[in-house]
């Protein structure tokens, strides 16, 4: 179910056309692109969105949280055991793992990475220490750590964040460099791969991506620990990446800003919301799956802002609070999810359904698994980063 508009592949119903408007800029000079079902603005360019570059890179397009990404484990405990618990293992995992803005972990964790010596670089020499004190922190926005039970009820974690506040600071270095403007509607920051710029933005674009590794694995691995089990598979994927792939016989850097790569045999985790199921999916090969540029959607997509969901000021008016947390907890105890932090602008009621989203991609992936939330964790309330995801 793709449609193409003015020339771009774009999946699922109703269009974002602010969306649209943005791939459109970014696409330039003839570039290739492409719109997930889950598409929606985003700084510069839209989440959801992929653009095959030709010798170049885009820090805009990837965006300030480099290598956000979703990782899955399976565990060998069964629900059974983990529910009739449920509620002193999420109050356990709230202790154990720090969510929020700038925060640090209460565990120094040592990591291979930190000898890499693309730290002595400039962009990311002052914070190293500051970074090996974040790692293994969750951050906000639409970040979690979930508990699942699949259809067998083995029981999953799952973990959705990225590179924390090294991300930020490469992509903020970057697109000040490359001249970027201010402003969700403006012109992408492009960098000619091979000079000097470009290759040091690809040089800590690889590094913020050891990093969200490092951070997703000691999450998921922590969290094992707590339930007391032990991890029999994972499944790790990531988005808001620049990959050099071949693409109908040419070379191109491919720009994924919330859209996850779903190659034929290629396993993903995507997440729904905290009441909705998740999947383990399969890309496959189809003429879509081609242009698509072999990608899919990272989540479910909202189908209300946070500022309205949360009644948040903006431009001098609060914008309603549309959801109120009582809405929210009815939903939860209706799904049994229980709930540690979250704001409003998270609730179930602000998301579309994974599976009708999902539908829309049916010509290129297949469900794998199907995950049903049974503990969800989140940052607080007050908890609000502008650059989520």
């Amino acid at each position: 179910m793709m449609e193409v508009i003015r020339g771009i592949p774009v999946w699922g119903q109703p269009v974002d056309s602010e969306a649209l408007r943005q791939i459109e800029l970014v696409t330039g000079n003839d570039r290739p692109a492409a719109l997930m079902a889950d598409h929606h603005v985003g700084y510069s360019m839209p989440i959801g969105g992929v653009v095959a570059y030709r010798d170049e890179v885009s820090p805009s397009g990837v965006g300030f949280d480099i290598v956000c990404g979703n990782k899955a484990v399976l565990t060998d405990l069964h629900g059974k055991e983990v529910r009739r618990d449920i509620k002193r293992l999420m109050d356990d995992i709230v202790k154990a793992i720090s969510f929020g803005m700038g925060r640090s972990n209460s565990e120094r964790v040592d990591h291979e990475l930190f000898d890499d010596p693309a730290w002595k670089l400039a962009p990311v020499k002052a914070i190293k220490l500051k970074a090996q004190t974040q790692l293994g922190t969750v951050g906000s926005g639409n970040h979690y750590v979930d508990v699942f039970v699949d259809e067998e009820d083995r029981v999953w974690i799952g973990v959705h964040f990225g590179s924390r506040g090294l991300g930020h600071t490469i992509a903020t270095f970057f697109i000040k460099e490359g001249g970027g403007k201010d402003g969700m509607f403006v012109p992408p920051v492009v960098l000619k791969v091979g000079t000097a710029l470009a290759d040091d933005y690809l040089t800590l674009m690889h590094l913020a991506g050891q990093y969200a590794y490092a951070g997703r694995d000691y999450v998921c691995q922590k969290v094992c620990d707590i339930l007391g089990g032990s991890i029999v598979e994972e499944v790790h994927n990531h988005h808001n990446f620049a990959w050099l792939e071949e693409h109908s016989g040419e070379k191109v850097w491919v720009v994924r800003k919330g859209a996850t790569p779903a190659f034929p045999g290629q396993l993903g985790f995507v997440g729904g919301s905290m009441a909705d199921k998740s999947v383990i999916l399969m890309g496959k090969e189809s003429d879509e799956s081609r242009q698509a540029l072999y990608s899919t959607v990272h989540g479910a997509g909202r189908v209300m802002s946070r500022t309205a969901a949360a009644g948040r000021v903006k431009n001098g008016v609060r914008q309603g609070g549309r959801i109120t947390r009582e809405m929210m907890m009815k939903v939860l105890k209706h799904k049994k999810v229980e709930l540690r932090g979250a704001g409003t602008d998270e609730s179930p009621q602000v998301y579309k359904r994974l599976k009708d989203v999902l539908g829309h991609h049916s010509e290129t992936v297949e469900i794998i698994t199907k995950l049903t939330p049974i503990g969800v964790a989140m940052a607080g309330e007050n908890e609000f980063d502008p650059y989520k995801n």
